[in-house]
């Protein structure tokens, strides 16, 4: 695992004077090492046309709370700045411990 990751979720927040609702990010985890391959869609098309978005395979340590309502943004390299939206989360298939791997869609996940 050569690549540097944080892993967000997302934060609705009222202000008290307006009443306005704001969404932001805010880190779960930081500087996570992770595999970051890009994947043909083929690799994950079965018969649903919904998945044909995904365009990332992120392979990273077994963490608790990891779900698809998170993002996943790249700190180094080619990935720096780089908004991962994970479609699922699939534990590994031994242990069910020891690695996660994210099916993910780029793009740009403001809130």
């Amino acid at each position: 695992m050569n690549h540097l990751c944080d892993i967000e979720e997302k934060i609705t927040a009222q202000d008290t004077v307006t009443g306005e609702t704001t969404n932001t990010w805010s880190a779960v985890h930081s500087d996570v090492y992770c595999d970051i391959e890009a994947v043909s869609v083929r690799d994950f098309i079965q018969s649903r046309s919904d998945q044909s978005e995904i365009q990332a395979r992120i392979t990273l340590p077994y963490l608790t709370g990891i779900d698809s309502s998170m993002r996943i943004v790249g700190k180094c390299g080619c990935h720096l700045g780089r908004i991962y939206n994970p479609g699922g989360v699939l534990e590994d298939i031994i242990t069910s411990q020891e690695y996660l791997t994210l099916p993910c869609s780029l793009g740009v996940n403001s809130g």
